[in-house]
């Protein structure tokens, strides 16, 4: 009951601090003449990749690394299908020009070439058909290196440094009869960061409690509650957003925290303690790989995914948990 119940605080703790969260960054880039857009793809991406960043890096300095690769893999699935899914529900998603030629296309290639470096290679090299079929799901077959983690924070800078020139380049030109003080904004955003936090913390420890309590495997909760658990954050984010007509802020969220999650928080992972991959991890890269191609798609028709599609997108994450399960 007393899980149940920080659970319950916890969800509330999430949404008064993404509330503010969003308020804090809009104001933030109505200020700057900077697109919501970027302020998603950059501030907010980063605020709400904290708890993965704190799952991870924790995971990493314990050496239970492991964690590290499927909580990465495991929100990145998420974000597309649940995020975005249950947002275009609510409110049908306009996606801007900049994420379809430059943000979703280097997340599909940052996940193809992380998954090929991680022991897709070596897997498909070094194996026949029914040599891979014969591979137990917890057998290591590559691993995330410490200079693997460098290039990928350093491919992370890169991106960043081209999304601030990108934003310097083409300042926001709308008239906004009024503008939130730029202190307010700060204040907004920190203490929208830390509730964020904690209450995403608070949602995973008692969510992993109640789903010990049931009998459910540390590889499973890993998957799902662990993955889920940091990522409600960029779901309530984005819900918030949606629902306050910022509709480029909770795209820029979404996929700006796949980036996020890939380059950064793997890389950082990866150089404090190189991380092992098993194949299941290379299983999961590639669903990541084919969902993420799949909501591309829906993305670049018509440049919004509309209700049918997100209804879609949020059938197949519930698909790809019972895939898991049986798996």
């Amino acid at each position: 009951m007393i899980n149940f119940l920080i659970l319950i605080i916890g969800f509330v703790i999430l949404i008064k601090g993404a509330d503010l969260f969003v308020d804090g960054s809009s104001g933030l880039a109505k200020n700057f003449k900077v697109p919501g857009v970027i302020i998603g793809l950059t501030i907010v991406a980063l605020g709400t990749s904290a708890p993965e960043l704190a799952v991870s890096t924790s995971a990493a300095l314990s050496g239970s690394n492991e964690i590290a690769l499927s909580n990465v893999v495991g929100s990145n699935i998420f974000n597309l299908l649940s995020v975005l899914g249950i947002c275009a529900i609510i409110h049908p998603i306009p996606v801007d020009s900049g994420i379809l030629k430059r943000d979703f296309p280097l997340s599909i290639i940052a996940t193809i070439v992380v998954m090929l470096l991680t022991g897709g290679i070596a897997l498909l090299s070094g194996n026949s058909a029914g040599d891979i079929f014969a591979i137990s799901m917890s057998d290591n077959v590559g691993m995330v290196s410490r200079i693997t983690g460098a290039l990928l924070i350093a491919a992370f800078i890169i991106y960043i440094i081209i999304l601030i020139a990108d934003a310097r380049t083409h300042p926001e030109n709308e008239t906004q009869n009024e503008l939130t003080p730029i202190w307010k904004c700060a204040l907004f955003i920190i203490t929208g960061l830390l509730l964020i936090v904690a209450g995403g913390q608070a949602v995973v420890y008692s969510a992993k409690a109640i789903a010990r309590a049931f009998g459910m495997t540390e590889t499973l909760i890993g998957l799902t509650i662990v993955a889920v658990g940091t990522s409600l954050p960029e779901l309530v984010t984005s819900i918030v957003a949606a629902k306050k007509g910022e509709t480029g802020l909770a795209v820029g969220n979404a996929v700006g925290s796949n980036i996020f999650n890939l380059l950064l928080i793997l890389g950082v992972s990866s150089v404090i303690h190189p991380v092992a991959v098993n194949l299941a991890s290379v299983y999961d890269m590639c669903i990541l790989i084919a969902i993420s191609i799949v909501t591309y798609i829906f993305s670049i028709t018509k440049k919004n995914i509309n209700r049918i599609e997100g209804t879609v997108m949020v059938l197949l994450y519930v698909a790809d948990v019972v895939f898991a399960i049986i798996r």
